[in-house]
């Protein structure tokens, strides 16, 4: 499900205005990718011989983080011990490449800084090589808790003999803390001294960071399953245990809101409010091998993060966060998701409406990637909050929405002389604007039941005043193992309802006779 293009698009226009100044404290690590060939097993060891063509090093972990706040706008100071040896350089280099302020990074004299080194043969990572950094001492958590200071109060790290250079304060922190070092008992009471407006963790174990009361934290399924101490199930019913849980999370981790990831069944949002717990807010994913996953994670905590800065209300900032984090899972390695393209991700409504050759591929790559499919189908002619709802409705039940949307003639046949009121092209072009809908295609047979035979829905939706025997596309759904599934339906508010009030609305106005409806009366989204 595609996040709301206004909204993407208000949050960049917001963080382009603002410029928000975002410190991100934490463990920071280089991540290397070797890539090549492997077209043959080693004579030594049962091992793929991977002929290297290409070696890669790109920041890791809270750095990462970082280089994803400043690609969405964001000016970005880190935070962070790193080594003085070779690791250390080039993660500092690439940090300052890519507009990351380094002026607060506190050099470790003869550390070790953390690297994982990944051998990809073909498409399929072989080993992965970490070298960890050791546990810091009482001095050098000391002088990152000085550093933390000095970047959220906007002043550069005390060089003796030298006078401090003061900028504007921090907007936001957000804290990387991944077991290689950061001390929470040395970094909370400094933000809590000068806090900022915004301060996000995300941790493997966000109990150490309870007392600073975050305004988002971001655990994944199985550090929610840690600190709860239970499990939290399988797959896409993990979303319902969450829900569940929402106060003891809330609770063990101190925070306001948690949105906890659930990779491939995207995240949910649970909120410090009275809000009951059929209104919790979701955000669907797009599916990914791990390791084009490698790093969304750190993509969503920065985007959530820049968003929160800017005033962003928490359920976009979600929102915004996991459009960025598709996009980086489009990628393989560790990648870094920009304004631009995440703005050109949800826009391009063009490439949404296809025939049904793309169609088809795209339902069979969407398939192997594990998506569930969704299908529905009709005329959708004057669009009204009765088929966003529905639609809207369609899109939670699956990874993919296709709207297949009858043609001018189909739609002449089953309604009317005088219908289609909008064109197909016109039509196609509103459904493919939508948030929720994936993939629009025009069809011209008067049931979409070739259709279905090619792409063969997982789900076929239709609104709440039909049921499953009235349809004639039931049987073949189901025939090729498919549900069949009957969303709400809204009153008042069918396509001929509409019509009706519109022209009896004229025709009381004095410029038109006819207030009747065209073609055969119908009700609530079945009217599509």
């Amino acid at each position: 499900m595609t996040a709301d293009v206004r909204m993407v698009r208000r949050v960049v226009d917001s963080v382009a205005a603002a410029e928000p100044v975002v410190v991100v404290v934490g463990d920071v690590i280089l991540d290397r990718w070797t890539v090549g060939a492997a077209e043959r097993v080693s004579r030594e060891a049962p091992a793929p011989v991977v002929r290297v063509t290409e070696t890669i090093a790109v920041p890791g972990g809270a750095a990462n983080t970082a280089v994803n706040a400043r690609a969405l706008g964001a000016h970005v100071r880190m935070v962070a011990l790193i080594g003085d040896d070779e690791t250390g350089r080039v993660l500092r280099d690439r940090l300052e490449a890519a507009g990351v302020d380094t002026r607060w990074l506190v050099a470790v004299p003869g550390a070790t800084t953390t690297s994982k080194d990944r051998i990809v043969g073909g498409d399929r990572v072989v080993v992965r090589v970490d070298d960890l950094a050791g546990a810091p001492s009482a001095a050098d958590t000391a002088l990152l808790a000085e550093a933390t200071a000095a970047a959220v109060q906007g002043r550069t790290p005390h060089v003796p003999g030298s006078p401090d250079l003061v900028a504007a304060r921090a907007d936001a922190v957000v804290v990387c803390d991944y077991d290689l070092g950061v001390d929470a008992t040395a970094i909370v009471p400094v933000l809590e001294r000068d806090r900022p407006t915004t301060v996000v963790v995300d941790a493997h174990d966000l109990s150490r960071w309870s007392a600073l009361h975050p305004d988002l934290v971001t655990p994944n399924a199985g550090e929610t399953a840690a600190l709860l101490g239970r499990d939290l199930g399988q797959g896409a019913e993990r979303a319902e245990t969450v829900v569940a849980v929402r106060d003891e999370v809330l609770a063990v981790t101190g925070a306001r809101n948690a949105v906890v990831t659930l990779d491939r069944n995207g995240t949910v949002l649970l909120e410090d409010t009275a809000r009951p717990t059929t209104d919790v807010h979701r955000t669907r994913a797009t599916p990914a091998s791990e390791q084009q996953a490698s790093g969304a994670g750190d993509t969503f905590c920065a985007a959530a993060s820049v968003a929160l800065a800017v005033g962003t209300p928490v359920r976009e900032a979600v929102s915004f966060a996991q459009a960025a984090a598709d996009v980086v899972v489009r990628e393989a390695g560790t990648s870094v998701c920009t304004a631009d393209a995440l703005v050109a991700s949800v826009s391009a409504p063009a490439e949404t409406v296809v025939d049904h050759d793309q169609l088809a591929d795209a339902v069979e790559e969407a398939r192997r990637a594990g998506r569930r499919i969704v299908f529905t189908n009709g005329c959708f002619d004057v669009v009204h909050r009765g088929h966003t709802t529905y639609l809207r409705q369609a899109s939670e039940l699956g990874d993919l929405l296709v709207v297949a949307l009858n043609d001018d003639d189909s739609v002449r046949r089953l309604k009317g002389p005088e219908r289609p009121i909008n064109t197909a092209e016109d039509r196609a072009g509103v459904l493919a604007a939508l948030a929720c809908v994936d993939l629009v295609t025009v069809f011209a047979t008067d049931t979409p039941i070739p259709l279905i035979e090619r792409i063969r829905p997982d789900v076929y939706v239709k609104g709440g005043d039909y049921s499953p025997e009235m349809l004639s596309e039931t049987e073949v759904v189901r025939a090729h193992g498919g549900e069949v599934v009957m969303v709400d339906y809204v009153a008042e508010h069918s396509t001929s309802a509409v019509v009706r009030r519109i022209r009896e609305t004229a025709a009381g106005n004095g410029t038109a006779t006819d207030s009747a409806t065209t073609g055969p009366a119908s009700t609530g989204t079945g009217d599509a």
